[in-house]
Protein backbone atom coordinates (compact mmCIF):
# COMPACT_ATOMS: atom_id res chain seq x y z
CA UNK A 1 0.00 0.00 0.00
CA UNK A 2 2.80 2.56 1.05
CA UNK A 3 4.62 1.33 -1.74
CA UNK A 4 1.70 2.28 -4.36
CA UNK A 5 1.30 5.85 -2.59
CA UNK A 6 4.90 6.86 -2.76
CA UNK A 7 5.31 5.41 -6.72
CA UNK A 8 1.77 7.55 -7.47
CA UNK A 9 3.07 11.17 -7.70
CA UNK A 10 6.55 9.86 -9.86
CA UNK A 11 3.34 8.70 -12.09
CA UNK A 12 1.18 11.77 -12.05
CA UNK A 13 4.20 13.37 -12.93
CA UNK A 14 5.31 11.51 -15.67
CA UNK A 15 1.13 11.26 -16.99
CA UNK A 16 1.29 15.59 -16.89
CA UNK A 17 4.99 15.56 -18.89
CA UNK A 18 4.00 13.14 -21.47
CA UNK A 19 0.09 15.11 -22.05
CA UNK A 20 2.42 18.69 -22.47
CA UNK A 21 4.78 16.73 -24.57
CA UNK A 22 1.94 15.43 -26.69
CA UNK A 23 -0.24 18.42 -26.86
CA UNK A 24 3.39 20.43 -28.30
CA UNK A 25 3.96 17.71 -30.81
CA UNK A 26 0.32 17.32 -31.83
CA UNK A 27 -0.60 20.07 -34.49
CA UNK A 28 -4.41 19.32 -34.45
CA UNK A 29 -4.41 19.63 -30.43
CA UNK A 30 -3.13 23.44 -30.76
CA UNK A 31 -6.22 24.64 -32.46
CA UNK A 32 -8.67 22.82 -29.35
CA UNK A 33 -5.61 25.14 -27.41
CA UNK A 34 -6.53 27.97 -29.36
CA UNK A 35 -10.52 27.78 -29.51
CA UNK A 36 -10.42 27.23 -25.62
CA UNK A 37 -8.16 29.82 -24.79
CA UNK A 38 -10.53 32.26 -27.00
CA UNK A 39 -13.32 31.22 -25.32
CA UNK A 40 -12.23 31.84 -21.97
CA UNK A 41 -11.21 35.53 -23.10
CA UNK A 42 -14.71 35.89 -24.98
CA UNK A 43 -16.42 34.63 -21.31
CA UNK A 44 -13.96 36.85 -19.22
CA UNK A 45 -15.17 39.98 -21.73
CA UNK A 46 -18.82 39.17 -21.57
CA UNK A 47 -18.18 39.08 -17.16
CA UNK A 48 -16.81 42.40 -17.64
CA UNK A 49 -18.93 44.20 -19.87
CA UNK A 50 -22.11 42.83 -18.32
CA UNK A 51 -20.52 43.98 -14.84
CA UNK A 52 -19.91 47.59 -16.33
CA UNK A 53 -23.36 47.80 -17.21
CA UNK A 54 -24.55 46.29 -13.87
CA UNK A 55 -22.23 48.30 -11.71
CA UNK A 56 -24.34 51.52 -11.66
CA UNK A 57 -27.95 49.71 -10.90
CA UNK A 58 -26.20 47.53 -8.11
CA UNK A 59 -24.41 51.04 -6.60
CA UNK A 60 -27.92 52.66 -6.91
CA UNK A 61 -29.62 49.97 -5.35
CA UNK A 62 -26.95 49.64 -3.05
CA UNK A 63 -27.24 53.54 -1.65
CA UNK A 64 -31.23 53.02 -1.49
CA UNK A 65 -30.42 50.12 1.08
CA UNK A 66 -27.79 51.55 3.20
CA UNK A 67 -30.30 54.54 2.83
CA UNK A 68 -32.91 53.08 4.23
CA UNK A 69 -31.14 51.49 6.76
CA UNK A 70 -29.83 54.82 8.20
CA UNK A 71 -33.56 56.01 8.14
CA UNK A 72 -34.62 52.92 10.46
CA UNK A 73 -31.51 53.77 12.97
CA UNK A 74 -32.88 57.18 13.53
Amino acid sequence: MWNKLRILPLLVTNSIKNFVTNLKNDERGLSGVVVAILLILVAVLAIVLIWGFMSGWLRTLWDNITGQAGQLRN
